[in-house]
């Protein structure tokens, strides 16, 4: 638990001029004490920081040396440490995923993106979950939820039964509520739901699932008020945002427990986080933050906790990751080829439209943009132009195959995912033209946990042939280059243990490959029989992902201390630009040295898309020198060659201003 104190404000005695950093601590351990009993023999001090940016205060610091009138400070027990939500205070909880600057210095963006249950793309939510815009419903949506609303209270009124609104929940289905209660009942769903345990979500997550579930309400299904609705925006762009462990979600009757914390924040209970504030009791937060708590009326609590949305959230940032690594995982691939002097004869054009499968063609014709060529000719590559080598090994001549399947598995789940995020997924659901509720079962995560779970097993190759690659370069017999790439072998180690690393990072990934959706677990007293459990497909999908990350990033530097021995030789334009990248952070390996930060480096640039992102033009670069070989032109049967235009679906609708309309 953290304990909050405010400097100066009513909350706290006004300390004296000479009190000292120590004072605060025993005025935020007195007045626990008093308000929380049961806590007192639990409230022993580990450090005292700085709730915004999380600054450390010694205990001996003059308050009015180191402290502003009003300015938080956060009181980090010794529990808090031995039981792990030691270091949410900055609000990043050791994710690296593009969460610059959640640590109270997020920069408030400018331009809306606007919302209307229709248009969401995965790549909105991560741009959103990052604080790269704010939110604002369309005028269409803000009449779908009101006409939704009406109907509810008319229902209301009408004394009708309907399940969710003046029933109780799962087994207690049959149960009426009284008139007098329904209020109460709402408040009691979250409470009683906000049941998960473990690591709080990273700000950035917290930030796509509050979005994700404001864009599914904005559909008009769900009965929620125009005005709540609102609110929840206004929260969003702020960024208050909820204490949401990870874990607790079976995904049937959708992610129940994470959704429940995400509301309980919203009603003044719990933990919040906001960059003026950090993490403190919800009510504080709103109040720093200028508005207050939410009261949900009738089926309000319900529609907030029944959906998809915490499978759909993090599925989304995997989604994108991977569609990142993969690209990247061609480039790193060519670059290993090259310099393990592999033969580009199996990317020809002839033998890829002999098995026409989209993701095959396309890393094939990569893998030609990137190697020796008229347009990008590589000294390497000529120095062996007449070896006696007929072909190589199945993870440098198979790319196209096993990274083709990886792109098209990618866009598949990209499809279904992009699908989930603008469904509505509540029960019961509110058809305001029909003015009636209809109960169904939306709510079931089968769709996204399934690809995941298949996002996952197909991502897990890229990190599977790259570990192989990685001991091909290591291997002296297998490369012609020193051992574990390293000079003065025996004195130095080179390599040795970053491909162990590689190897246990793959083995990793076998284990969280196997289908989190082949299980089920009956629950609510069997009236919720068959569940999805997408959140784990979605938790562990990520995993993999990043797994796969320093996989490749461990191959890339394998790749380019390789291209050191091989000097002055030099390979293609875009390979060197690659290299020209990676020793812009990590330096050639002379002797041994402390490799870990090395490899964090790396990763970073896979992380960021970098690597692509200096390949790319290049690739363009060829594909328009090189004249179109019509040849062998053929339409690719593969499934994913006719899956529906991302762009198109998902088109991302964006305002400058708060008050310019659509």
């Amino acid at each position: 638990m953290y304990l909050f104190l405010a400097i100066g404000s009513a909350r706290t005695q006004q300390p004296s001029s000479e009190e000292t950093c120590q004072w605060l601590c025993q005025e935020a351990v007195k007045r626990a004490s008093k308000r929380y009993p049961q806590w007192e023999n639990q409230l022993d001090i580990a450090d005292l920081r700085k709730t915004k940016g999380a600054a450390v205060l010694d205990f001996d610091d003059i308050i009015k040396s180191v402290l502003s009138d009003n300015e938080q400070v956060s009181i980090v027990l010794k529990s808090d440490i031995t039981n792990g939500t030691h270091g949410h205070a900055n609000g990043q909880n050791g994710h690296r995923f593009s969460t610059d600057a959640l640590d109270g210095q997020l920069e408030t963006p400018s331009e809306y993106l606007l919302l209307d249950g229709n248009s969401m793309s995965c790549e909105d939510l991560v741009a959103l979950g990052q604080n790269k815009y704010k939110i604002r419903l369309t005028q269409e949506s803000r009449k779908r939820v009101q006409a939704s609303r009406d109907v509810l209270e008319q229902i209301v009124k009408d004394n009708k039964v309907v399940y969710g609104v003046n029933t109780g929940f799962g087994k207690f289905a049959r149960t009426v509520i009284s008139k007098d209660d329904i209020l109460e009942l709402q408040m009691n769903l979250i409470r009683s739901h906000a049941a998960g345990v473990g690591q709080c979500l990273p700000i950035h997550r917290i930030r796509m699932l509050l979005c994700n579930r404001i864009n599914i309400l904005a559909k008009g299904y769900s009965g929620i008020s125009l005005h709540n609705l609102e609110k929840m925006c206004h929260m969003f762009n702020a960024s208050c945002l909820s204490y949401v462990p990870e874990q607790g979600t079976v995904g049937a009757s959708g992610d129940l427990a994470p959704l429940s914390h995400l509301a309980l924040g919203m009603i003044g209970e719990g933990k919040m986080w906001s960059p003026i504030t950090g993490w403190s009791d919800a009510k504080t937060v709103l109040q720093a933050n200028g508005m207050e708590p939410i009261v949900f009326g009738p089926k309000e609590g319900l529609a907030m906790i029944n959906g998809t949305q915490f499978i759909s959230a993090l599925g989304a940032e995997a989604i994108e990751r991977a569609e990142n690594i993969a690209l990247q995982a061609d480039v790193v691939a060519a670059l290993s080829l090259e310099v393990l002097k592999g033969s580009t004869r199996a990317y020809e054009k002839a033998i890829h439209y002999a098995r026409p499968h989209k993701g095959q063609i396309a890393v094939a014709e990569r893998f030609r943009a990137l190697l020796h060529s008229q347009t990008h000719p590589s000294e390497i590559a000529t120095s062996h132009r007449f070896c006696d080598r007929v072909q190589d090994a199945y993870t440098l001549r198979c790319c196209p195959q096993v990274h083709g399947v990886v792109h098209d598995t990618i866009e598949f789940a990209k499809g279904i995912m992009t699908t989930e995020l603008n469904s509505a997924t509540d029960n019961p659901m509110v058809f305001a033209e029909l003015g009636e509720t209809m109960s169904g079962g939306n709510f079931h995560g089968e769709y996204p946990a399934k690809v995941l779970d298949y996002l996952a097993i197909a991502v897990h190759e890229l990190a599977s042939m790259s570990e192989r690659r990685i001991e091909r370069l290591c291997n002296p017999t297998l490369s012609e280059l020193p051992a574990f790439l390293t000079k003065n072998g025996g004195l130095n180690n080179g390599f040795m243990l970053a491909h162990c690393t590689a190897a246990a990072l793959v083995s990793e990934n076998k284990v969280l490959c196997h289908p989190a959706s082949v299980d089920s677990l009956s629950t609510s007293a069997a009236t919720e029989d068959h569940v999805s459990m997408g959140g784990f497909a979605a938790r562990k999908a990520l995993k993999v992902v990043e797994n796969v990350e320093r996989v490749l990033s461990i191959e890339l530097l394998a790749a380019c201390q390789a291209i050191e021995f091989l000097r002055p030789l030099r390979t293609t334009l875009p390979l060197e630009e690659v290299h020209r990248l990676v020793r812009s952070v990590v330096a050639p390996w002379d002797k041994d040295r402390f490799m870990a930060p090395d490899i964090d480096a790396a990763t970073e640039l896979i992380v960021r898309n970098q690597v692509w992102q200096v390949a790319r033009p290049h690739i363009d670069d060829y594909f328009q020198r090189e004249t179109a070989d019509h040849k062998f032109a053929c339409d690719s049967p593969t499934s994913s060659a006719v899956l529906i235009d991302h762009q198109k679906v998902a088109k991302r609708r964006r305002v400058t201003s708060e008050h310019t309309d659509e």
